[in-house]
């Protein structure tokens, strides 16, 4: 018998290439109480506690699939860096995990390739892209503590065709402890 209080969330930072011009001002594509209203609605974060008596599986069935959150963050093929679109939406998610109303929150940072290169090197390209996220989010004063940054290479593809550029992505999960 297990018991179960917290609720796992992905929320997607889809990763779309950008045309060789990029624009000079670059605008979020969303406010910060846009996504934390989002991530509020989609996990109770203390304000009510439920418990699920039960295996781990029979848990899961009872609770309601979150939704996510397309954080449009953009990487260039077999990079890691961070384009300007990517920082400005940065920015907002930074505002938004700093929120009173997320502080009781931890996130993962998950990264992930299309299916080209190698199995070595997509998963280390995979970390260094939950790395480049993990860090600015940290550069933004987002405690390090509650971010863990992994990769999981071009395991897990978003898309039917394995070279899809939606496939290059990271994912932030949130979960309530």
């Amino acid at each position: 018998m297990r018991l179960w209080t917290a609720t796992p969330m992905v929320f997607a930072l889809a990763a779309f290439t950008t045309a060789a011009g990029a624009q000079d001002s670059v605008k979020p594509s969303y406010t910060a109480d846009e996504l934390v209203q989002f991530m509020v609605e989609q996990a109770d974060l203390g304000s009510a506690r439920a418990l699920c008596i039960g295996t781990k599986s029979e848990c899961a069935e009872s609770q309601p699939k979150p939704k996510g959150f397309d954080m449009r963050l953009t990487f260039d093929l077999d990079s890691s860096d961070l384009l300007p679109e990517a920082q400005a939406n940065l920015e907002v998610v930074a505002t938004a995990l700093k929120d009173d109303r997320l502080r009781v929150a931890k996130f993962k940072i998950e990264g992930h390739t299309d299916a080209r290169g190698s199995d070595d090197y997509n998963m280390n390209l995979s970390i260094a892209r939950a790395q480049s996220v993990a860090d600015f989010l940290v550069s933004r004063d987002v405690d390090r503590s509650r971010i863990l940054a992994e990769g999981h290479g071009e395991s897990a593809p978003l898309a039917a065709d394995p070279l899809d550029p939606d496939n290059r992505r990271v994912e932030l999960s949130l979960s309530v402890e």
